[in-house]
């Protein structure tokens, strides 16, 4: 019943802050809910839902505890753009190489109600991204 509460207390919080967030100046919401801020621009080329992409990252809780960072391991990820949370694979699309994003990822495009330990069920989350590099799978498959 705990978890329940906590996810039902989660969702509450979230969308309270979204709310609020989205008012910000800079902070822009997508169809689905997503919401970013242009941290810095890019001057590369867009990914699609099919690349893989390399980024540097920081997530962090509503409360601004950090529950993953590949700053801290010193060591940038690499993913397919369609193997990860739904808020990433549509972010990550808005962004040119270079650039970095704030995203303020509602729970329904993150975790939903998965409790992962660190990030507990019904997180919005919020990411810093960097996005470093693409691959295109169709350029790898040519060589």
């Amino acid at each position: 019943a705990k978890v329940e509460a906590d996810a039902k207390k989660n969702k509450e919080e979230g969308d309270k802050y979204l709310a609020e967030n989205a008012k910000k100046e800079g902070v822009q919401v997508t169809e689905s809910g997503l919401q970013y801020e242009v941290l810095s621009e890019g001057d590369g080329k867009k990914p699609v839902a099919t690349d893989k992409v390399t980024v540097h990252y920081k997530g962090t809780l509503l409360d601004g505890s950090e529950f993953d960072s590949s700053y801290a391991r010193n060591e940038p990820a690499t993913f397919n753009l369609n193997q990860v949370i739904a808020g990433w694979t549509e972010g990550l699309q808005l962004m040119n190489t270079g650039a970095k994003y704030k995203f303020t990822i509602p729970a329904e495009l993150a975790y939903g109600t998965r409790n992962l330990g660190k990030i507990p069920a019904n997180s919005t989350l919020v990411f810093e991204v960097e996005l470093l590099g693409i691959e295109d799978e169709a350029e790898e498959a040519a060589e």
